[in-house]
């Protein structure tokens, strides 16, 4: 049987694209040693021009942040009529937007935290809500721009004010929750394992703990309470299914255990476009449940189609 070929997705022009091109290489390389013919497409503005020269049987979709994971490129694919992995433009578009994501996430009875969206220069004068709290990009990736602020800090962060910020004027401001983080990844109807993840060096688990080698540790599976470990599994495809995510998808949570077992669990975000990066989690639980980088690269690309 002639096996397919995939046009993997790369690169792009958002803030994420040296992430993108790590993941986009690294699954074209797992890709041919399967026995796909691949070819690498760097995102441009002229990719629909591109993908019709090509004509791919799949589109492999690497890409992160803007553009990539927020239904824009799935729309193109979509009206090119190519099948592609992961997300549509329904879901990609919802859980790209944090604050939407959480609406649709609590309505189901995900526990998440308080937060409001303002516009970044109002926060300059006064505390948005009572510290510590988190003040995060709407629509960005990877942690890009978030800043945590702490309890006794005296004002609010002066960087949002600045001129050269470059995330767009709407940011949402979160209740910062203390604790440990822990992630789930989901692979179609199936809630993989939970690791828990320690940044070295870094406050919390920023762009550089994430993407730069020994930025951080992972600890898979996590130690935990059996009890903590399975509703972590359970809400991670709860807000899969609630967003209509499809493919591969990863939850983020925190839990606060500082005062008893059971603690707080709160669930940040899902991650429609999760990283295939040599220090990425999704690999790393896929192994953990039997599937090498290939046939979990495999699976994701028979699993391809429209209409997601």
């Amino acid at each position: 049987m002639s096996k397919k070929h995939v046009a993997v997705l790369m690169g792009g022009f958002s803030s994420e694209r040296p992430v993108s091109l790590s993941s986009g290489n690294a699954c074209a390389d797992a890709l041919e040693q399967v026995g796909y013919t691949v070819t690498r497409v760097d995102v441009g503005r002229d990719v629909a021009a591109v993908l019709q020269q090509l004509r791919p049987d799949v589109a492999f979709n690497a890409l992160h942040g803007p553009y990539g994971e927020d239904g824009t490129i799935q729309g193109i694919l979509e009206y090119l009529e190519i099948p592609y992995t992961h997300s549509g433009v329904m879901a990609s578009a919802l859980a790209m937007h944090k604050q939407q994501a959480k609406r649709i996430a609590a309505s189901v009875g995900i526990p998440v935290a308080d937060e409001r969206v303002m516009h970044r220069l109002e926060i300059e004068l006064i505390h948005p809500m009572q510290p510590p709290y988190v003040v995060k990009p709407v629509s960005e990736g990877s942690s890009f721009g978030v800043v945590i602020v702490a309890e006794d800090h005296p004002h609010p962060p002066q960087s949002l004010g600045s001129d050269d910020w470059p995330y767009g004027d709407q940011v949402m401001v979160e209740r910062f929750v203390h604790g440990r983080e822990l992630t789930c990844a989901v692979m179609g109807d199936e809630a993989l394992g939970v690791t828990e993840i320690f940044p070295v060096g870094h406050s919390f688990y920023d762009y550089e703990s994430k993407y730069v080698k020994g930025g951080s540790k992972h600890e898979y599976p996590a130690r935990i309470l059996p009890n903590i470990y399975q509703r972590i599994q359970k809400l991670s495809l709860m807000a899969h299914q609630a967003l209509g995510c499809r493919g591969v998808s990863r939850s983020d949570f925190r839990f606060d255990d500082r005062f008893s077992e059971d603690g707080e669990l709160i669930w940040l975000e899902v991650n429609t476009q999760p990283g295939m990066t040599p220090t990425s989690l999704v690999p790393e639980l896929a192994e953990l449940a039997g599937y090498s980088f290939g046939e979990l690269l495999t699976w994701m690309v028979e699993d391809a189609s429209c209409m997601r």
